[in-house]
């Protein structure tokens, strides 16, 4: 077997489950989950019909680097949205079956395996793909804990200089999974400088970039990268997903844009892999990708969502509206009583025996690096099902909270 397989960790809903063991949950309340980050709002008629309409292509084998038209849709949709220059659909764009895969896959791409002191950077906290790509790639990762003090981005300014030159693959992640936060294009500029000094490639992870709160969309890797005059986007590869997008999560499809010179040799990689986009799933993409008539429909259940759910929350915890995405990062404890302490662990533990309510620790979302774990203290909500299911949650929280 694959000795770096023992590298891997749980994920967190394995370590939930864990936690949960032997626990009986209040009966008196119905059961609601926080806990999993997977769209809950009904998936568009449109969509399905176009899945629908196209089952004769099952009967095809489908290429690994997509349909022309879904291509030209993916590449339509980056242009209209990030304000880019034409885009070749043939050579910056291939469509995948959902980001996650895809993520994970770069990294075998990217990294040499013949030297052994490579590195992948991670945020922390982060999506545990990017760790083990890290690993099962021979590369180790390393982490970068996110700053409260700007907004939970990553402080890459606290990285050593030593470090810089072994690192292969950059993950990043904005909006940023579980914090919100979104980086800015001074952010994006110090990345580009350090990656044109030491030659890593950028992986912008963007799969929550249609759910924000703020007037102005988040900013993409792409389109800073335009903005700062970097032609051919080099060494940046971004990723996007419709399953946030669309609330289409088991349709598996996403896309990765970017450096043509990277995405030729992913696509010799996934030739061998197997990653191939069934056509009816092509179809449905398409579909998906040329409307936004219903991406703004579902911003906007979201925003009314988070409007009346997050008040509630800011009576008992520290908590803020996010840039972006669907979570809230919040520290655990009783926010009148700041000697009221609880582990993030037993918050969500005694929180789902008491009321029902399941939520996310953080340090399951995170790793202990440079003497501290950034999640630790924290529980992540998301706030997928319908407004009146997580308002009801929230108002749960704040009974138990009280509690303390």
């Amino acid at each position: 077997m694959n000795p770096l397989l023992d590298r891997l960790q749980p994920y967190p809903f394995e370590k939930l489950r864990a936690l949960f063991a032997g626990v009986t949950p209040n009966s008196a309340y119905q059961p609601i989950s926080l806990g999993i980050g997977e769209p809950k709002h009904p998936t568009p008629k449109f969509i399905q019909q176009a899945l629908t309409d196209n089952l004769s292509g099952l009967a095809s084998y489908p290429s690994t680097i997509g349909a022309e038209p879904l291509r030209a849709a993916i590449a339509g949709w980056l242009e209209r949205r990030y304000g880019l220059p034409t885009l070749d659909p043939a050579t910056q764009i291939l469509p995948v079956n959902g980001s996650r895969e895809a993520l994970f896959a770069l990294a075998q791409t990217v990294v040499d395996p013949s030297q052994r002191d490579a590195l992948v950077m991670c945020p922390n906290p982060f999506y545990q793909i990017y760790e083990g790509a890290a690993y099962l790639s021979g590369a180790q990762p390393y982490f970068v804990n996110s700053d409260p003090s700007r907004n939970f981005a990553p402080d890459y300014r606290s990285v050593p200089d030593d470090v810089w030159p072994r690192v292969k693959l950059l993950y990043l992640c904005s909006p940023g999974n579980p914090t919100g936060a979104v980086l800015s294009l001074e952010d994006w500029k110090e990345l580009f400088a350090l990656s044109d000094r030491h030659g890593f490639v950028i992986a912008a992870d963007e799969c929550y970039s249609e759910i924000y709160f703020k007037p102005e969309a988040p900013l993409g890797g792409l389109q800073a990268a335009n903005i700062l005059g970097r032609t051919g986007y080099p060494r940046l590869i971004a990723f996007s997903s419709l399953s946030k997008r669309s609330n289409v999560p088991g349709m598996r499809s996403g896309f990765v844009a970017g450096d043509a010179a990277i995405l030729k040799k992913f696509l010799l990689y996934r030739t061998y892999h197997g990653g191939a986009m069934s056509p009816p799933v092509q179809a449905a993409s398409v579909a998906a990708w040329n409307d936004e008539t219903h991406v703004v429909e579902n911003r906007a259940k979201y925003m009314a969502k988070f409007q009346q759910v997050t008040p509630v929350l800011q009576t008992v915890l520290d908590v803020a509206l996010p840039d972006a995405g669907f979570y809230l990062w919040a520290k655990v404890g009783n926010k009148e009583n700041k000697l009221a302490t609880i582990s993030d662990t037993d918050f969500a533990k005694r929180l789902y025996a008491e009321y029902n309510v399941t939520v996310l620790p953080g340090s399951y979302l995170a790793r202990d690096a440079h003497g501290s774990n950034p999640g630790r203290q924290r529980i992540r909500m998301a706030l997928v099902a319908e407004v009146d299911e997580c308002l009801e949650a929230a108002q749960r929280i704040a009974a138990f909270c009280r509690s303390l």
